[in-house]
């Protein structure tokens, strides 16, 4: 897999193309396209798009985004689980946010083209990677830009992982705590994100 940006926490803005190489020899690529947005005080998010939807997660929890490439598949694993991949030597598993969300084709599939991405997530001290349908930019959000998430019946929808929704520039962005999201017990990855007792 290509490295195609590497997200430093400490400033949240994505990497530049002429920027060191990225170790291991993994290159980066240059994305114009991408930028940093400033509003008054707040904290960044990164933006990214499942079908046609846009969502962001706290830019604290990327470690990187990297091209997608096919993982390998481990037997009887929920369909949004994708497999793992060797990341210079961690073990990373890869979740497919697309088929965890039903953001689907009419057919039931996902669509990997040259957009699709993983973004790798640094979660309770672990490493997991997030399959989506492309990467948008990082924005730095206002705590008066964000609304609360509506009230619907868990029964009917699952909102317990979306802690607000952003109205930017005339669209809605669905601000998800992928923290919580990785590391619940639905995910079936909670006994490897949860540290180890000393």
């Amino acid at each position: 897999m290509d490295t195609l940006q590497a997200v430093a926490p400490q400033t949240a803005t994505p990497a530049r193309a002429d920027s060191a190489p990225a170790p291991s020899g993994f290159g980066m690529r240059q994305n114009t396209a991408r930028q940093v947005r400033h509003v008054p005080a707040g904290r960044e998010y990164l933006t990214f798009r499942l079908g046609t939807e846009e969502y962001g997660i706290d830019i604290l929890k990327v470690q990187e985004i990297r091209s997608y490439e096919p993982p390998t598949k481990i037997a009887n694993a929920p369909a949004y689980l994708k497999g793992v991949v060797n990341l210079r030597g961690v073990i990373v598993p890869i979740v497919d946010l697309r088929v965890k969300f039903n953001c689907v084709n009419d057919d039931g599939q996902t669509d990997i083209n040259s957009f699709t991405v993983v973004i790798v997530l640094n979660v309770k001290g672990r490493v997991v990677g997030a399959v989506v349908d492309s990467v948008s930019d990082v924005m730095q959000l206002s705590e008066q830009m964000i609304q609360p998430a509506p009230e619907m019946s868990a029964s009917i929808v699952d909102t317990t992982y979306i802690t607000g929704i952003a109205n930017v520039s005339d669209r809605l962005l669905i601000l998800m705590d992928i923290e919580s999201l990785m590391g619940s017990a639905e995910m079936g990855l909670i006994n490897s994100l949860t540290p180890t007792p000393q």
